[in-house]
């Protein structure tokens, strides 16, 4: 609510009390160019990062940050990674602790600063859906068509979840730790 006054020798005027209300986001919007790249995200009830009354979610970098990243470490399991929203940034940690070798798709992004931030991780494969659903579905971030993404979510010492973004479709794939994709860091605010 909102009232303009005015206060003089005369006195003080009150004008008319006018009520409004802000969009939930804060005036924010997928898509919109924020604090270091694309807003991809609006966290939920029940995603990890949710504050109620809080506007939190997820940035996609604008660009890939690799065409060709192996995800690491075959035949090593790094155990513990998560496929929910909220779980990238853990499961990226997990995954530079746990394995030395460089150039990985964990590493790439844990290593990555770009537009003055220094916090962006491997999304999880639920968040890299969040990615194709809000961004590539809507010709927004420069996503490839065809070619698959890592995710920061491991199946086992030799696998690991990526996603594969198409013309307005999109699948989840299992592949090789050591197979080549495309890599695309997010962050969270």
């Amino acid at each position: 609510y909102v009232r303009a006054y005015a206060t003089n020798s005369a006195g003080t005027a009150y004008g008319n009390e006018v009520s409004f209300t802000t969009t939930g986001g804060g005036g924010l919007a997928i898509g919109d160019t924020y604090q270091g790249g694309i807003i991809a995200y609006f966290y939920q009830p029940g995603d990890l990062g949710y504050v109620a009354g809080e506007t939190h979610g997820i940035i996609a970098a604008p660009t890939d940050q690799s065409t060709g990243a192996q995800w690491g470490c075959y035949n090593t399991n790094i155990g513990g990674t998560q496929s929910g929203i909220g779980y990238g940034a853990a499961n990226t940690t997990a995954i530079v602790n746990g394995c030395a070798e460089a150039g990985i798709a964990a590493r790439i992004c844990d290593d990555l600063v770009l537009n003055g931030y220094s916090d962006w991780y491997l999304p999880s494969i639920n968040e890299l859906e969040q990615l194709s659903v809000n961004l590539h579905a809507n010709g927004i971030g420069s996503f490839i068509d065809g070619y698959g993404y890592w995710s920061s979510t491991e199946y086992g010492a030799n696998y690991a979840w990526g996603f594969t973004f198409y013309n307005g479709n999109a699948d989840y794939y299992l592949d090789s730790k050591s197979f080549t994709t495309y890599v695309r860091a997010v962050r969270a605010f």
